[in-house]
């Protein structure tokens, strides 16, 4: 079994997620032409319902897996992996019917009643279908990521992707004549294909990979897994509490802003089209950069896991530090590009640069967003899931009522919603850290902070400077691409210039290593 150091798998699992982030951002840009905001909202307002429903299914397992898995892997205790892995299909199995029976069942009152309109029931049956595919799949994910093997995942994402776009639009503009929500639906119908083509691939995998005999006596070690099953709890029901509050608070922000907006006085078209642009357009480009900090925090659980099973406490602290680290560098220069060219990017992405003044409000607090992925990875790892689960209620609950309040006053509508995200990811990033510091006196390097400060400040100038340069020289798509290069690489080189990235820490990823 290949097993990658926490930065080697990190950055197998950035390059992939990079890969699948353009794919991704390439279906998002398609879905927006052929359907428009008012499909996309469509499209969004079943999300949240079906991560609600996949949170349920998987009960917080993955998490448990990798971080079982490593311990047990730490000690060589083949048949514990064997007893974790069966017990947490079974889980997951019986769970996949109980709730994607209930999905398709309740999907007219969600659909009518909850998000106020009848037309998200299309894309919420389409999208029922790969709730046991997930399920499943993030076992193996978990297997493999516990063992610090990063590749199958990596692999695995891009296959999904792949598969994804190369449906995404035949489907869209197949059902488009019928209307908007069969669009919608279509729309969805391309994620299951590519959640699909994954799971194969993983099992293929699994199989090849895999050092016993998964259904030799699986029933026999379901029963005797009882043990197995509390430790699985133990980590799996407060990282389940987590990750539901998160999906609830979700399910309920389309309802909640829909609500608000309507006491503002804004007609429910409208309505739907404006929570479109915001989550639709705004959010997954403030989501883009997460791709990193979701490898880091994949591999941070395993890693620190490992450590803290043989009390290396200086090894948890040293990982910390490096997450942290790359966690800020990459929100920095997303933030800078993000704030000085909002309007052009939105301009040229989704042909709407009147959002581009909710992306600029939301772009500066974003780096709150970029730690918090790290900070609850190390929180779960160190079995303080508790603790990062009521974090995450408090933020949740402060963030529901700010959009209440804000979205329904007519002089805010939309930005009041945009403006309480922020708020919420903001508290929950503040909770977490204080939690860490709380419990292991972790601190971060207030000089490495200044620097990534400076750098953002001086590239961010500069990449101004260049965008008034070449006003009226170029076309808007040049001008936006040189602007952006040209600010990218003053930041990168600042980034190395300050020693923010250590030489050390490079050669350990396997593209940069040929070149040391």
């Amino acid at each position: 079994m290949t097993k990658q150091t926490f930065l080697k798998g990190a950055a197998i699992l950035i390059v992939a997620g990079l890969i699948t982030r353009i794919l991704g951002f390439i279906n998002k840009i398609v879905v927006a032409r052929i359907m428009g905001a008012e499909g996309v909202g469509l499209y969004m307002m079943a999300v949240p319902t079906l991560l609600l429903v996949i949170t349920l299914t998987q009960l917080g397992l993955p998490v448990a897996i990798s971080k079982l898995v490593a311990e047990a892997d730490v000690e060589g205790d083949r048949s514990r992996i064997k007893r974790i892995l069966v017990v947490s299909i079974t889980v997951t199995a019986v769970l996949s019917i109980i709730f994607t029976a209930s999905m398709i069942l309740f999907a007219p009152i969600i659909a009518s009643t909850l998000l106020t309109d009848a037309r998200a029931f299309y894309p919420i049956i389409a999208i029922s279908p790969i709730v046991p595919i997930v399920a499943l799949s993030s076992v193996i994910r978990g297997y493999f990521q516990g063992l610090q093997n990063m590749k199958p995942t990596a692999y695995s994402q891009v296959i999904e992707q792949v598969v994804r776009i190369s449906f995404v639009a035949a489907l869209t503009t197949m059902f488009l004549p019928y209307g908007i929500e069969y669009a919608a639906a279509g729309a969805m119908a391309s994620v299951v294909l590519g959640e699909l083509a994954s799971l194969i691939f993983m099992i293929t995998m699994f199989k090849r990979r895999k050092t016993f005999r998964i259904r030799k006596q699986f029933f026999s070690s379901a029963k005797e897994g009882k043990d197995t099953l509390n430790d699985l709890m133990t980590i799996a029901l407060p990282t389940t509490g987590s990750r539901l509050i998160g999906s609830l608070s979700l399910f309920f922000e389309p309802i909640v802003v829909a609500q608000s907006l309507a006491i503002a006085g804004v007609a429910t078209v409208v309505a739907t089209t404006q929570y479109g642009e915001l989550a639709g357009y705004v959010i997954p480009m403030l989501l883009l950069p997460t791709f990193i900090t979701y490898s880091l925090s994949v591999s941070l659980v395993p890693a620190i896991s490992e450590a803290a099973t043989v009390n290396n406490f200086q090894l948890i602290h040293h990982r910390l530090d490096q997450a942290f680290r790359f966690a800020l560098l990459s929100g920095g220069i997303s933030v800078v590009l993000l704030y000085v060219f909002a309007e052009p990017i939105m301009d040229l992405v989704y042909n709407a640069p009147n959002v581009a003044s909710y992306l600029k409000i939301m772009a500066p607090f974003s780096m709150f967003l970029y730690l918090q992925g790290p900070l609850q990875a190390t929180l779960q790892a160190l079995n303080l899931a508790k603790s990062a689960m009521m974090n995450s209620l408090i933020g949740a609950f402060v963030k529901t009522a700010a959009i209440f309040i804000l979205a329904s006053r007519p002089e805010l509508g939309i930005m009041g919603a945009a403006l309480a995200i922020v708020i919420g990811f903001l508290l929950v990033t503040l909770l977490h850290f204080a939690t860490l510091v709380k419990t292991i006196s972790f601190t971060l390097h207030m000089r490495d902070f200044i620097k990534i400060i400076t750098a953002m400040a001086i590239s961010g100038g500069a990449g101004s400077f260049v965008w008034d340069s070449l006003a009226y020289s170029y076309p808007l798509l040049w001008q936006t691409i040189i602007s952006i290069l040209f600010t990218s690489i003053v930041y990168g080189i600042l980034v190395l210039v300050m020693k923010l990235i250590h030489p050390n820490e490079l050669r350990k990823i396997p593209i940069v290593k040929k070149w040391f």
